[in-house]
């Protein structure tokens, strides 16, 4: 019996396909696709010159990526998020998918981890994919972002400026303004010393917010000793936990407790109660965010109420001007809200 050799798949037009490429090469289609678009930052010497060896022997010719490079544009706007297990990072990535596919665009949602490297991996994979913008929900400094940017890419920075440029396009809130906010708030309703408990501060967001609170209390003659200071990195419950149990231990108590963000400020309740002390009858707690749950699971804490289901229009509304290469700045400041319970 005759065994009939499997030729390799091409299209309706009768081109071979990527598909036929990394049949021929051995490699994944993934693969192919970043050696295509010189990315591959990750595959071998050897593996590469498969690849093109493969593509020079089909006469393989990418069929959408030319299609993108005629037309100049791309239905796909990526999302690159510095942490999708934070609520809010989720609400506003929500709202966004809702927006952009309103308008005809699909969205590609990425997790960075608050990681430099994972955002570079990422950034060169938009760029394989010739994304139409790509959205920064939390951006942290690294070196690819620092070659993205005089390279032309489309990039917008939502939550957090951009790092190192203030002035790139930007949607977000007045983190600094909503900080002199709670200030006040904490100023009128507790007589005793205030506490601060925050993340990093080279976050622009946790910043402005630390900044605002700083100076406010101090202008209020309030200002707030080192003691009941207290700032971490990683994960938040835990920053608020162990931060909390620092002010249990210094002296005197802080009668109100001021945490960058909701998530800090439930690992600060869970180790004042562990304590013995109720909120806000004892500590008055204010969060940020306002976690859309925060109704129904935490109706003790005061929060900065962050406009979720703006975010997504506004966003869409910055991938379009940005499209079109508008000459004015792209730069949205969405109105927050102070909620207190």
């Amino acid at each position: 019996m005759t065994r009939a050799h499997s030729r390799p798949p091409s299209s309706r037009s009768g081109r071979p396909t990527i598909a036929a490429v990394a049949q021929r090469a051995g490699v994944s289609i993934a693969t192919v696709s970043r050696v295509v678009n010189g990315v591959a930052n990750k595959a071998s010497a050897e593996t590469i010159a498969r690849v093109n060896a493969a593509i020079r022997d089909l006469d393989y010719r990418p069929e959408s990526a030319g299609r993108t490079l005629r037309i100049g544009q791309s239905r796909l706007v990526a999302v690159l998020a510095a942490n999708l297990a934070n609520p809010t990072m989720a609400a506003i990535a929500a709202t966004v998918e809702m927006a952009l596919r309103e308008r005809g665009l699909v969205m590609l949602l990425c997790d960075t981890h608050d990681r430099p490297e994972l955002q570079d991996e990422y950034l060169l994979e938009m760029r394989a994919h010739r994304a139409h913008v790509t959205v920064l929900l939390g951006a942290v400094a690294s070196p690819g972002l620092d070659a993205a940017r005089p390279r032309g890419d489309r990039l917008l920075f939502v939550n957090r400026l951009a790092p190192g440029d203030p002035q790139a396009p930007f949607v977000g809130i007045d983190n600094k303004g909503a900080a002199v906010e709670v200030a006040e708030a904490l100023v009128r309703r507790v007589s005793g010393p205030l506490a601060l408990l925050h993340g990093s501060p080279w976050s622009s967001a946790t910043g402005m917010r630390i900044e605002g609170f700083v100076e406010r209390t101090r202008a209020l003659g309030r200002a707030i000793i080192d003691a009941h200071i207290f700032g971490g990195t990683g994960d938040h419950l835990e920053i608020g936990y162990r931060g909390a149990e620092a002010l249990l231990a210094s002296a005197p108590r802080p009668a109100g407790i001021f945490c960058t963000s909701d998530l800090m400020a439930y690992g600060a309740h869970r180790r004042l109660s562990d304590a013995g002390l109720q909120v806000p009858q004892d500590v008055v707690v204010f969060g940020f965010d306002d976690n859309p749950l925060n109704d129904w699971i935490a109706p003790w804490l005061s929060s900065v109420r962050v406009p979720y289901a703006d975010f997504g229009p506004a966003i869409a509304d910055a991938v379009q001007a940005l499209s079109l290469d508008h000459a004015s700045p792209v730069r949205t400041i969405l109105r927050h809200q102070l909620v207190q319970r």
